[in-house]
């Protein structure tokens, strides 16, 4: 911000020096040229009434020359006075025959033996010095008895003029230099507050907020705003610590009634009739259920609470674990659990976060997938990003397909929200599993989405970003490797719900 606010004062202080110093500079050249004009042609309307008594005094032979030579060293130029016919009469300078005869059609000259009161100006080069020309007639009344020609050197003018470009310059650089110092301190004034409130503001983002940002420097509406967001980090805190508090307290004070009226109701199973056994499971069933709903929306409202960095993890190590953990599940339901794929290594991911996600998704697709057929998870890089040297993948995507019925394109785009449930989905599910999936996969900076798999089923993919470059395996070229137990790949099923699953399931889905 600082830079943008000097460049902003230097560009309007540029723009001013161009608009006074351009203008000033030819004004000042223009006033020069007058005036060395206007003294040149006083000296020709001088030297040409000289001539004129002279003329007509007869005197013009011996008075003439020494009036040219004294001219001429005035002006530091030359002069030349020809008479009305053409011919030399007198001259400052050393004159060539050739140069004699050519005099009367210098145009100059021609002009003024050609008018009266006539003054042509005229700059050319002579020797590579620029000259003035002025000529003016001789004239006596009505009668016209030659004509003078003063020629100026230019280059005295021409050095002031230069001189006074070369001022305009250096005075325009002092005055950015100025302008630039007092502007970086007023910018750094206006703009080290914003800064520091972007620090508090990060801060905050990252749930470090402790201290509150300054109010005492900047400009005033720059206070007013670190005053207004000094309340609103308060009150978020307020809020924060609101629910954290009733997050503790509704863990306890759920879970434990949960608990014990479970309990009752196996320790009334023995004593119940067999017609009452339905209804009594049933009540069971409800129970866990509920369980299950109070453990999701408690673990949501922690991911929703608390603010955690992603954190480089093994995805691999985690698939495998995993792995080991579900398949004897799957064994026990008559199903079967592969894990295939390219090694991924590391990606970004809140801690824990890719276990409760692939405990979700397996419960889920546990309880659609039919008997005898592959619950698969699939690791893969995307198409390497091409930007960077070397090349990097863009995602690394871990899959889980089924082989149960699948969902429709508008059960898929609903499966997501909290509480809902595809119709003809197995029972014992809350409808909370998808939900918790797709925010801890937002809060590792990842994605997480629902295709319909090649086989029928449902494909559930969660993209994360690499942790770094190093970490990264290349793309699956040709067949990927195998990972874990060698089962066929088939298609995962997501409905959300929760399903079975082993003691180390964090959160049902």
């Amino acid at each position: 911000m600082t830079r943008r606010l000097l460049l902003g004062y230097l560009s309007l202080a540029v723009l001013t020096l161009l608009s006074l110093g351009i203008p000033l500079g030819y004004v000042y050249g223009r006033a020069e040229r007058e005036q060395i004009i206007s003294l040149a042609e006083d000296e020709a309307e001088s030297v040409s009434a000289f001539a004129s008594l002279s003329i007509m005094a007869g005197r013009e032979q011996r008075e003439l020359p020494n009036r040219a030579r004294h001219c001429a060293e005035r002006i530091r130029g030359r002069v030349v006075i020809v008479g009305d016919d053409g011919r030399l009469l007198a001259t400052s300078h050393p004159l060539s025959a050739t140069e004699s005869r050519n005099l009367v059609s210098r145009p100059e000259i021609a002009a003024a033996l050609r008018g009266r009161d006539a003054i042509d100006v005229r700059t050319s080069t002579i020797g590579g010095v620029r000259y003035l020309s002025v000529a003016a007639p001789v004239a006596h009344g009505d009668e016209l008895q030659g004509a003078v020609r003063l020629t100026v050197p230019t280059h005295a003018v021409e050095a002031r003029v230069h001189r006074i470009w070369l001022l305009l310059a250096v005075g325009g650089l002092a005055i950015l230099t100025a302008v630039a110092a007092v502007g970086l301190v007023f910018a750094r004034w206006a703009s080290r507050p914003i800064l520091e409130l972007e620090r508090f503001a990060h801060r905050l983002a990252d749930g470090r907020f402790t201290t509150p940002a300054p109010v005492t420097s900047g400009p005033p509406e720059v206070r007013s705003l670190a005053a207004t967001f000094n309340q609103t980090a308060a009150r978020l805190e307020h809020l924060l610590a609101s629910q954290r508090a009733f997050a503790a307290e509704a863990s306890h004070q759920l879970k434990t009634p949960l608990a014990a009226l479970r309990l009752r109701l196996d320790n009334l199973e023995a004593e119940m009739a067999g017609h009452a056994r339905d209804g009594l499971g049933a009540a069971i069933t409800e129970t866990d259920r509920l369980a299950r709903m109070v453990e999701g929306l408690l673990a949501m409202a922690r991911l929703e609470e608390s603010a955690v960095t992603p954190e480089p993890v093994d995805l691999d190590q985690v698939c495998a674990e995993r792995l080991r953990t579900w398949s004897p599940l799957f064994d026990r339901h008559k199903a079967h659990l592969a894990l295939l794929g390219d090694r991924v290594g590391q990606a970004l991911a809140v801690p824990g976060a890719i276990e409760q996600i692939l405990d979700n998704l397996l419960s889920n697709a546990l309880r659609a997938t039919p008997l005898g057929s592959t619950v698969t998870m699939v690791l893969r890089c995307s198409a390497a990003d091409r930007r960077h040297l070397p090349a990097r993948p863009a995602w690394i995507e871990l899959h889980v397909i089924d082989e149960g019925p699948g969902m429709t394109a508008d059960q898929r785009r609903r499966a997501f929200d909290r509480f809902w449930r595809a119709p003809g989905a197995p029972k014992g599910g809350t409808g909370l599993g998808l939900s918790l999936v797709q925010r801890l996969a937002h809060a590792s900076g990842g994605e997480a989405a629902l295709a319909r798999a090649p086989g029928g089923g449902l494909d559930a993919t969660i993209r994360l970003r690499p942790a770094s470059r190093a970490a990264q395996g290349r793309p699956p070229q040709g067949r990927p490797s195998r990972i874990g137990l060698p089962r066929r790949v088939r298609s995962d099923r997501s409905t959300p719900g929760s399903a079975p699953s082993p003691p180390s399931v964090r959160s049902s889905a």
